[in-house]
């Protein structure tokens, strides 16, 4: 009888494929960029050359690394908290009445 794999966390998965130099720099890069875009209000704005700086300068080292991870999803333990089930609205039984404004004259 053929038996599972076992599955591996995505931090055992890293440590196999993924260079640890890359696994230090990359999320350096994007502290860095972040740091650049909140201290220099030129970066926040956009090149003719690049385009919107902040997305290259934060959005595509934090990419970078997410790839580096090999792209992760979140698990369901993770899902359930940010979806925390209050369960569905309702309506109230009673509709609240709206108070009449008298005009003064």
């Amino acid at each position: 009888m053929r038996t599972r794999p076992r599955h591996r966390l995505p931090a055992e998965r890293v440590s196999e494929r993924a260079d640890p130099r890359l696994l230090r720099v990359v999320p350096q890069l994007a502290l860095a960029g972040l740091a650049v875009v909140l201290v220099w209000p030129a970066a926040r704005g956009s090149s003719a050359w690049l385009g919107w700086l902040p997305l290259w300068l934060v959005g595509m080292p934090l990419a970078a690394w997410w790839a580096l991870l090999r792209c992760p999803l979140p698990t369901r333990g993770a899902l359930r908290w940010l979806r925390r089930d209050t369960g569905q609205a309702r309506r109230r039984s009673q509709p609240r009445t709206r108070k009449a404004h008298s005009a003064t004259a």
